[in-house]
């Protein structure tokens, strides 16, 4: 008998583990395929022009598609344009738009994308990621209210053909084409209700492998296959349920227990274990992507260079990857991180002059620079404030920061969480004076990376303007000679390095639990996860 009530028990937690594996069961008893991923905060939103949060961008791509998507590679293979036809001088493309149809049955048009397009450059959107639209022509000047919007040169010559003409030759401009921002909405959803549309999914067509039905907030986004998707055959998942547990540690303790089936937030204290273990569920992917501090140089004290620099050398980040994060993440000594090609063939940090960051904290030379600022030993240093959204990693790597700059400096900073959309805002609007701060590629070239710093970004925290700067990266999108361009784009880094606006830490690396039976995920190194070929194995 207690052979027999052991084996019953064994039976009831293996049932239970399988219900947890990536399925959920309908009271018909129909099983349906369906994920349940964390991606750990609440979006701000899911409006494609006005997304900048990763996790969020990987909902987007997963119930949007460009004209392009993204093969695993990160290369850009056809998406809504079935083909393209690229002018002599390299500079106008002319897209042919495949039969597809959005969520709700209507077809998809060039009108969409040319509506979409130069909704995210209209200056009355505010949209953030309105620069990623500057390589068309007149986009910049439209943006900046210099030009009209008829101006800007994306057309659609009829229902299933697109014209976009660039101010210079972009290598990379068809991968920008799958970035959210590039993502087509429609008019007619959009201006019926232009404040709520994004918020009310359910009511929002979709033309990507799948489609919203629920945004619950602050809890889950549910989303199911479109069925009117071109490829819908080779969707094999009925849907994806992505909560939103922020901290790291429940999010683990949910997926040990079943209640999730994946998470992009992994407590830092398990790691090693996962990793000595072999643990088949976990898994750390590349991810081109800096962490860094942004340092709103409008705001005493960082507004002197010295406090920046002193900041920035008196920070252990050795110690920091080492014993704080403990996923493979590298000391960061330049802002573009490792893994990005220069024209030249070799990594462009490879290439980039020593801006003076060492992996140790150089603390002799950060109270030298801090007492030239007027701070000897931190006498009469303001009173300083860290922000960073809630997570338990942030807050470890925050802490840690903390300690190093009062052991170092001899100053005591404050430190303030806040809730990811009030902290998106925070920053934005310039609350703060140094703000946690994370940038991952949009695309595989040293510019995602740089011309986020120009004066009219909505993603420039530090709040630096340098006409300077602005010019060079407009040059250098313009600029067709390789050799002099990959030169330029140097020099547009070693002028962010110089003036210390923010403060690299570490080179990030992406480390994620997944249940080992979900296969063809695919985890891009420009953060989206993607499960537009994912099944489940039985």
């Amino acid at each position: 008998m207690k052979k027999i009530l052991a084996f019953m028990m064994v039976l009831v937690l293996a049932l239970g583990t399988l219900a947890g594996c990536g399925t959920d069961t309908e009271q018909s008893g129909e099983a349906k395929k369906i994920v349940k991923y964390n991606i750990g905060a609440d979006p701000k939103t899911l409006d494609p022009a006005l997304n900048t949060g990763v996790q969020s961008s990987g909902i987007l791509a997963n119930c949007y598609e460009g004209l392009m998507r993204l093969d695993e590679n990160n290369k850009a293979i056809p998406g809504i344009a079935e083909s393209y036809k690229l002018s002599d001088d390299n500079t106008t493309y002319t897209f042919k738009l495949r039969d597809a149809q959005w969520s709700d049955g209507e077809p998809v048009k060039a009108q969409d994308f040319e509506y979409s397009w130069k909704r995210a450059l209209d200056p009355k959107t505010a949209a953030e990621y309105a620069y990623q639209l500057y390589y068309i022509k007149n986009g910049n000047e439209f943006n900046a209210n210099k030009a009209s919007m008829d101006d800007v040169a994306v057309k659609a010559l009829d229902d299933k053909t697109l014209e976009v003409t660039l101010m210079a030759p972009t290598p990379y401009f068809l991968e920008l084409t799958a970035f959210p921002t590039y993502f087509p909405v429609r008019k007619d959803i959009v201006e019926k209700n232009p404040d709520a549309w994004s918020i009310t999914p359910e009511n929002v067509p979709f033309n990507g492998p799948f489609k919203m039905v629920e945004w619950t907030r602050g809890d889950s986004v549910e989303v199911v296959k479109n069925d009117t998707y071109y490829d819908k055959d080779r969707v094999k998942l009925d849907g994806i349920e992505y909560t939103m547990i922020t901290e790291a540690t429940t999010a683990f303790q949910a997926f040990q227990s079943g209640e999730i089936d994946g998470t992009d937030e992994v407590p830092e204290p398990q790691i090693p274990q996962l990793k000595e273990s072999n643990d088949p569920n976990f898994k750390i992917h590349p991810y081109l992507g800096t962490y860094y501090y942004s340092l709103n140089i409008t705001k005493e004290p960082v507004n002197n260079p010295k406090v920046r620099e002193a900041l920035s050398l008196a920070i252990d980040r050795n110690l920091i990857t080492t014993v704080v994060v403990k996923a493979g993440q590298k000391p960061a000594k330049t802002f573009v991180p490792e893994g990005i090609l220069g024209s030249d063939g070799k990594d462009f940090v490879e290439g980039s002059k020593d801006y003076g960051i060492t992996p140790e904290a150089q603390v002799e030379k950060a109270q030298k620079l801090l007492a030239e600022a007027g701070y000897p030993n931190g006498e009469g240093f303001p009173e300083t404030t860290v922000y960073y959204n809630t997570n338990e990693n942030h807050k470890a790597i925050a802490e840690a920061v903390q300690e190093m700059w009062k052991k170092n400096l001899n100053i005591d900073i404050k430190l303030q969480n806040q809730e990811w959309k009030v902290f998106q805002e925070t920053r934005t609007q310039g609350h703060f004076q140094i703000a946690r701060n994370g940038w991952i590629g949009d695309y595989t070239d040293p510019m995602t990376f740089l011309d986020m710093f120009i004066s009219t970004s909505g993603n420039n925290h530090s709040h630096w303007k340098n006409p300077e700067f602005d010019k060079l990266i407009t040059d250098i999108k313009k600029t067709e000679d390789l050799e002099k361009r990959n030169e330029m784009l140097h020099k547009a880094q070693d002028m962010i390095m110089d003036d210390n606006i923010m403060i690299p830490v570490y080179y990030y690396t992406n480390p994620e639990l997944l249940k080992e039976n979900i296969k063809g995920v695919k985890v891009s190194p420009l953060g989206q996860v993607f499960f537009d070929n994912a099944y489940i194995e039985e």
